[in-house]
């Protein structure tokens, strides 16, 4: 018999160690920072108790127990029991316990059978003990942990409520002790109102002791739980500071300083980490919890969490009042969720105000028109008209998908309870939204009979789309490159302003209008891979999560890779002539185009000149309207050759198909190859539609330059590329006549300005706003905050796991594209450019976007282990440190931290680059 810990199998937690127990190895296994801990399991102490009740003593006892008699049996049972001399095996587990704790000082808390449960709390019936120190003084403390399941407090509990008073038994976490500075209580929903939008924080000196005995009057922040604003403070007077004892077990108490009473306790920072920590482990047990928590230096540990019990449902205003119109609280107004999701693969960071309204117009017209395609009536055109135009906002230069107006358009469509499910893991949402909120979405109202029998046209519109996809696509393309070559072989420069604008114009209508139907596609991944899963769920119950994604994939023709493998071409001919593979590497990149010219080097210029014919419109940011093309600067290729490696030719199609073979068969494998099929010809057609969207960005980015050209030798902009911080509709109000030229370089000096500004925040990935998103405090609570966010010291993290593949290699953390040689590449996003330093790397982890943006399909093209959305992944890692990635499970580990080579695990070496093992299941490194 040994002591529980991490390791144990689930079953062993499940059955023996206690609410504590099995809280703490939740916590500990979803990589929540939890100080050392093992639990002496219910087997030991039963075990004990049987050794030492063999004449019957305590059933006696607790046979004697009433109201007026608890108080009596439980001193005499506590007696008993701490003077019991432990068995050996029982001695070995204790001692085992501590072992795994550090042997240093430590808790030793109960973790009762009941404990902790969602109803019965049993919150303070039993006993804990701080700062005991030394085997001796644990197995003392342990036996008073069992003691106090038959203490006075817990036995006149279980008979108010009507349990056995032998209970199911109790079990004693032993947890290595953290040398607090600062600790206190977490409530991820208010204790008193109910309030499930609302944490509260209660913070001391020193120890918790003080605080969970009530002998210190603590620090009281509530925040917003969405958010993490605060919203109300109340200073605590702190007069007393629990801390370890200088020598031996227990602890000590000091005065604090009157400086330090007159002070909140906690810095922004460790508020801001509170709630992140509040947020996940919320996530983890799926209610709200009341967590202990300390601070020691910098890193801030969970010591344990429970859930709240009899949490009230909601709570009227203190008064009885509603608010006034005039004086609306921060919960009122409509509601709307922005999320940057996987739109930082298209607009990442800062985004010009030209770009942002540009790319919300497009948005807004294609899926118009996509409603208009599947025949919405008359009136539901008319609601949709209202909101689609407003599918992205624009923050602090930041663009966020207008999340709810998203799962309005997703209803549209039939299946809409499939879709939105994955809809959320294909544009990589941080949160599910609530199923509750979610039904209550509507894209426009259906009343009446008649609406009833529009939408079951809308349906029968949509499936014959849908069933005939292919051919519409194959349609689209044609026309498409018809009308591309006509917009794309123009000297837009040459052209007055004007013709410019009107060409334009011509651009929109004949794109955007074609471009709608074309968003049936979208619709059709959705059901596709939504039936995949579901079959998946039913028929493979035990199947990894990446089999979805794997089967999915269009495969090794799909168009996108081209651009990754022409320069994997280009980058092989560099490596095999030294001379050119030291120009390449040594020249700076806007010099080496004539270095390579006085070097005679013309096959290889011809060669560049040909893939920037083919793909100039490819480049880093490629949809940000102010970042120019290959075709405009073509210095930026140089260093994309720079991180291009030798082409791996890997389909991930092949270990789906191994998987498949080896556990389905006969009709289902059958019916599952149909779905696949569609599923995978989706996929490749919208990398295709991708294609012609970034050319047509390419093409619209040309005109708006011309223009920006026009509006400065005319003398309205100081510079042309001052356009940028127009919006569209001042740039079309310059050539329609309702924008004042002399107006415009004021306004593009303000937004200049306002942009510093903005640069200088750290942004939120997620938030809500209520009523007018820029008033009543909205975007102060939503997080938007001055530098970046400190590293928590998680050593785990998880996301979703795209391609398997295992990988143990150095990270190298970048917002830019670059040669990895055989690390980790780890990134905030991506966009299409990065395909160029995708074969640099051993594997690839995006704390954003999703299993379908881009750069994830080419990865799984390419066979490389990739995981995505994992939160705080940016926070968390830096360049250097060694990296275990796990592409099948979603688990990226900490190794080792940068420089110092220690980490989580002692049992790998700190070199850079790849490891030598390899995982025979993916031939990559490990």
């Amino acid at each position: 018999m040994r002591a529980i810990t991490i390791e144990s199998p689930p079953d062993d937690v499940a059955r023996t160690a206690g609410g504590k127990g099995r809280n703490l190895y939740e916590l500990s296994g979803k990589g929540i920072d939890v100080p050392r801990w093992a639990v002496v399991g219910l087997g030991v102490f039963q075990e004990f108790l049987d050794a030492l009740d063999a004449s019957g003593r305590i059933e006696a006892l607790l046979a004697e127990v009433t109201p007026d008699t608890a108080g009596r049996v439980a001193g005499q049972l506590a007696e008993l029991i701490e003077s019991g001399e432990l068995t050996g095996q029982a001695a070995s587990v204790v001692e085992d316990a501590y072992a795994q704790a550090g042997c240093g000082r430590v808790a030793v808390r109960s973790s009762g059978a009941e404990e902790d449960g969602a109803q019965l709390s049993f919150a303070g019936q039993f006993a804990t003990s701080l700062n005991v120190c030394g085997i001796d003084e644990v197995k003392v403390h342990v036996k008073k942990c069992w003691a106090s399941l038959f203490c006075e407090r817990s036995m006149l509990y279980r008979l108010r409520h009507g349990l056995p008073l032998r209970g199911a038994g109790i079990a004693v976490v032993v947890q290595e002790m953290v040398a607090a500075e600062r600790s206190g209580v977490l409530f991820t929903a208010d204790p008193v109102s109910g309030n499930r939008q609302r944490f509260v924080v209660s913070s001391v000196y020193g120890l918790g002791e003080g605080l969970v005995s009530g002998a210190i009057d603590a620090d009281t922040v509530t925040l917003d739980a969405a958010t993490g604003a605060v919203a109300d403070t109340v200073l605590g007077d702190k007069h007393e500071r629990y801390h370890a004892a200088a020598a031996g077990s227990g602890y000590e108490i000091s005065e604090v300083p009157q400086a330090e009473r007159e002070k909140l306790s906690l810095t922004p920072k460790e508020l801001a980490q509170l709630h992140e920590a509040g947020a996940r482990i919320q996530a983890v047990f799926g209610s709200p919890q009341d967590i202990e928590w300390a601070f020691a230096g910098e890193s801030l540990w969970i010591l344990q969490a429970r859930p709240i019990t009899a949490l009230p449902d909601h709570v009227e205003p203190p008064d009885g009042s509603e608010p006034s119109d005039g004086a609306r609280g921060p919960d009122e107004g409509e509601l709307r969720i922005w999320d940057n999701a996987n739109i930082v693969e298209s607009f990442s960071g800062i985004v010009s105000p030209l770009t942002f309204s540009f790319a919300a117009h497009v948005y807004g017209k294609v899926y118009e028109n996509y409603a208009r395609a599947l025949r919405v009536p008359r009136a539901g055109l008319r609601e949709i008209e209202e909101w689609a135009p407003n599918m992205l906002g624009y923050f602090h230069g930041r663009v966020y998908y207008n999340l709810l107006n998203w799962y309005r358009m997703v209803r549209i469509a039939p299946l809409y309870q499939l879709n939105r499910k994955v809809l959320e893991v294909a544009i990589g949402v941080e949160e599910e939204l609530d199923d509750t909120m979610a039904e209550a979405i509507h894209p426009y109202t259906v009343a009446s009979l008649r609406d009833r029998l529009a939408r079951a046209r809308t349906t029968a519109v949509f499936v014959h789309r849908f069933l005939t996809m292919n051919r519409s696509v194959e349609r689209f393309m044609a026309y498409f490159y018809a009308a591309y070559q006509e917009f794309d072989n123009v000297d837009y420069d040459a052209l007055d302003g004007q013709d410019v604008y009107r060409r334009f114009r011509s651009l929109e209508k004949d794109l955007l209008e074609k471009w709608g139907p074309m968003q049936t596609l979208d619709a059709a991944i959705l059901w596709s891979i939504g039936g995949l899963a579901l079959l998946n769920r039913r028929w493979l119950p035990e199947a990894p999560e990446w089999l979805t994604w794997s089967a999915a994939s269009p495969g090794p023709q799909v168009e996108s890779i081209e651009p990754a493998r022409a320069l994997a071409r280009l980058a092989a001919t560099v490596r095999a002539d030294p001379e050119l593979d030291r120009l390449i590497r040594e020249t700076p990149a806007e010099e080496t185009h004539e270095a390579l010219r006085q070097n005679g080097r013309t096959e290889f210029l011809a060669a560049l000149e040909e893939y920037v014919a083919a793909y100039g419109y490819r480049s880093l940011d490629e949809l940000k309207l102010e970042v120019p093309d290959l075709r405009e600067d073509p210095s930026t290729l140089f260093a994309m050759v720079r991180t291009a490696l030798s082409e791996v030719d890997a389909d991930p199609g092949q270990k789906a198909d191994a998987y498949l073979d080896a556990h389905l068969r006969g009709p289902r494998r059958l019916v599952y190859d149909v779905v696949r099929r569609k599923a995978q010809s989706s996929l490749y057609n919208r990398e295709r539609l991708r294609f012609c969207r970034t050319r047509a960005f390419g093409s619209a980015k040309r005109m708006l330059r011309a223009m920006g050209r026009d509006l400065a030798r005319t003398k309205a902009l100081d510079h042309w590329n001052d356009v940028f911080f127009l919006r569209l509709d001042e740039v079309r109000g310059a050539y329609e006549g309702t924008t004042g030229h002399t107006g415009l370089r004021s306004l593009v000096e303000l937004r200049k300005r306002q942009q510093a500004e903005s640069e200088k925040l750290s942004a939120p990935s997620r938030f809500r706003t209520r009523g007018a998103p820029y008033g009543r405090g909205n975007l102060e609570r939503a997080g938007f905050t001055d530098g970046p966010l400190a590293r928590t010291g998680v050593q785990e993290l998880r996301g979703t796991p795209c391609c398997p593949g295992i990988v143990e290699a150095r990270a190298v953390v970048t917002d830019t594209p670059v040669d990895v040689d055989g690390g980790v590449l780890v990134t905030y996003r991506t966009d299409p450019g990065w395909v160029a330093a995708l074969p640099s790397a051993s594997a690839l982890v995006i704390e954003r976007g999703s299993p379908l943006t881009h750069v994830a399909i080419v990865a799984r093209e390419l066979g490389i282990p990739t995981v995505v959305q994992v939160k705080g992944l940016m926070r968390e890692l830096e360049t250097g440190m060694r990296v275990r990635v796990d592409g099948a499970t979603g688990s990226v580990r900490i190794l080792a931290d940068a420089d110092t080579g220690t980490g989580g695990d002692t049992g790998t070496d700190a070199e850079t680059g790849a490891a030598a093992a390899t995982d025979n299941t993916t031939g990559r490194p490990v």
